[in-house]
């Protein structure tokens, strides 16, 4: 569903747009205009509602943002109803968010080995499919799962899994396979077992599967974004296509290169330091993909701000 409602720049109704015209408005420039920055932002709450989270992103200044679409930790579904999106499209119109997604729960597991647990988590999946759908955002950023038996094995219930989603829910929400640590029986912590997971998906339905690249997910994986951040970048060029990365988390490392553990820092704070950001934020490669903090959160709303205005100190002029 993408339902249509009345945009108000700074207060004012300026016609009836869905919420992806809204964006490509805010994206658009003049022939002479520099280009926009690539969008970036944080991780927000939908506590009270996700109509409250585009005003909690403002406060930030962000231009991206990531929410949950529900509780993250309970299997309970819900729909997102009209009266929903038209609250949440119209908070949404007066802030200068460009690129938007929701983190599907942390219980989804589309590569388990048990029929009842696949079945769930792919009925969860889709209904995650069908929210954002509804509040018109643009991406669905999902772990690819924990295989238990045997790799391969995993690998083809997840893409299996994905691509009847995708067949079931149409639309134009892509969905992007996140990096991860790769501890115990987690896939993709490899960028080819990544590439193999996409190419596994049907093609008809490949063309709405991109990646996110966590930063602290790649660097505990063993990838060395610090002394080799070139080299890292390359390979993920040359096994999976820049052209499929659209999202990055940005967080630093609790943990030491190739630790295979999940534990976020803040910016220039942990062992990934602030040396690859900078890179990050100055490459030219990425000067379009969204990038999203997932950083802790000390106080909210100003450890956020505070993390984002470090990342844009990075950039060069």
């Amino acid at each position: 569903m993408a339902a249509r409602l009345s945009i108000r720049w700074n207060g004012c109704v300026a016609g009836t747009k869905t919420p992806a015209q809204a964006r490509r408005r805010k994206k658009s420039t003049s022939l002479a205009a520099p280009p926009l920055p690539a969008p970036l932002g944080a991780h927000i709450s939908i506590a009270g509602g996700t109509r409250n989270a585009p005003g909690r992103a403002a406060t930030i200044g962000a231009t991206a943002m990531q929410i949950f679409t529900k509780m993250a930790n309970r299997w309970a579904e819900r729909a997102c109803e009209d009266d929903e999106c038209k609250s949440f499209h119209a908070e949404l119109a007066c802030t200068e968010l460009r690129e938007m997604c929701a983190h599907d729960s942390y219980l989804i597991n589309l590569a388990s080995p048990d029929a009842a647990l696949r079945a769930r988590s792919a009925e969860s999946f889709i209904s995650e499919l069908r929210r954002c759908e509804a509040l018109g955002l643009d991406y669905l950023v999902s772990h690819p799962g924990n295989y238990m038996d045997d790799r391969a094995s995993g690998l083809a219930r997840n893409a299996e899994s994905i691509g009847l989603a995708l067949d079931q829910v149409s639309g134009k929400v892509m969905v992007l396979m996140e990096t991860t640590a790769g501890s115990g029986t987690v896939l993709g912590a490899s960028f080819e077992e990544m590439a193999q997971l996409i190419a596994l998906i049907p093609a008809k339905q490949r063309k709405r599967v991109g990646v996110c690249i966590d930063t602290a997910h790649i660097f505990a994986a063993g990838y060395d974004i610090v002394n080799d951040y070139e080299g890292v970048m390359s390979r993920f060029g040359d096994v999976i296509g820049l052209k499929r990365l659209r999202m990055m988390h940005l967080n630093d490392s609790k943990v030491p290169l190739g630790s295979r553990r999940d534990r976020h820092e803040l910016i220039g704070e942990g062992a990934i330091g602030e040396g690859a950001f900078r890179r990050i934020m100055n490459d030219p490669r990425l000067s379009r993909v969204a990038k999203v903090i997932e950083t802790p959160k000390h106080v909210p709303d100003v450890t956020d701000r505070t993390m984002l205005d470090r990342l844009r100190s990075y950039v060069e002029c």
